[in-house]
């Protein structure tokens, strides 16, 4: 529901207007995001995949689980992921 521009008094309340949209739109999409990765958990668990880490195939622990239950890492792999994407981050910045 939003108002038509011409019914805003002034660009304060369009941008105001704006930025509220903007950001129930981000809320959304988190909720949509958060909606997937339960489903797929969901989903992992009817295939007996649940505590297997999708990238060494070692389980994951259940003291992690019960902390993330979406994850599909486990904490080795996911703080090896963490590391190398902090040292790519680097690199652009110096770039």
């Amino acid at each position: 529901m939003t108002a038509p521009k011409e019914n805003l008094p002034d660009a304060t309340d369009r941008t105001s207007l704006e930025t509220d949209r903007n950001f129930m739109l981000r809320i959304r999409d988190r909720e949509n995001k958060l909606i997937k990765m339960i489903e797929e958990a969901l989903a992992r668990i009817e295939d007996n995949t649940y505590t297997i880490c999708e990238k060494c195939d070692e389980d994951i622990s259940l003291a992690r689980l019960k902390v993330r239950p979406v994850t599909t890492h486990c904490i080795d792999c996911k703080t090896k992921e963490e590391a190398a994407e902090g040292a790519l981050g680097q690199c652009i910045k110096v770039q």
